[in-house]
């Protein structure tokens, strides 16, 4: 039955990732998206080692499909991805379009089968749960910061990778996700950059210091 399935477009016939959907069955259809995950959803999909070789392939095809659910599912396979994927982001917030970032093509295929997976589920089943994988751990400790939520988040490891390139993100590089205006903007590298610790360390450094002295005038003071 077609409904469970995921529907795969011929083009994407070879594809390795086909080998690694094992959760939900798949099967090739005449649809518009590489990967047809419900009856108002469809997915593109793009290596960026393809989109260095001809960059305007994803553009054409986004002006071509037509569901309510729009995704562009990125493998990202090269070193310096960091200006493809914000010239990918800007072009998929201006078309409508959801991007997601996959980091193996182990987890592109983890991603098409949890779209088909949660068609039809209810959105609390995917809220807020706490998980113990580095991904929700970056994404769980950036919420700290004020203004900063979960989509935010998310969109910050899927984007950046790692909490290291998160951090030294600039100013531009923030500035062209969505989500991110100028306060929020300024508010995360704010909080990122300030001294982890130091003015506690201080303080308690601070209050010991105090002690030391109330210790040593009460010693004079009962000797005297």
């Amino acid at each position: 039955m077609s409904g469970a399935r995921i529907l795969v477009n011929s083009n994407q016939r070879g594809n390795k990732v086909l080998d690694l959907i094992k959760r939900v069955p798949w099967e090739m259809a005449d649809t518009q998206a590489d990967y047809q995950v419900g009856a108002s959803a469809g997915v593109l999909f793009l290596s960026l080692k393809y989109h260095r070789l001809k960059p305007e392939y994803i553009y054409e095809r986004m002006k071509r499909i037509a569901f309510t659910l729009r995704i562009v599912l990125c493998v990202v396979d090269v070193e310096d991805h960091q200006q493809p994927i914000r010239e990918l982001t800007r072009a998929c917030i201006l078309a409508g379009f959801t991007l997601f970032c996959a980091w193996s093509l182990e987890e592109a295929a983890k991603y098409l089968e949890t779209f088909k997976a949660f068609e039809h589920r209810q959105p609390d089943s995917i809220k807020e749960k706490v998980d113990t994988d580095a991904f929700s751990r970056v994404a769980e400790c950036l919420v700290q910061v004020k203004s900063v939520n979960r989509t935010d988040a998310l969109t910050l490891v899927s984007t950046f990778g790692t909490f290291r390139n998160i951090v030294h993100a600039s100013s531009e590089d923030l500035s062209v996700l969505p989500g991110f205006g100028d306060q929020k903007v300024r508010r995360f590298l704010d909080a990122v950059h300030a001294p982890f610790l130091l003015e506690g360390s201080k303080a308690a450094a601070s209050n010991d210091k105090s002690a030391q002295e109330a210790n040593v005038n009460a010693t004079v003071s009962s000797n005297g």
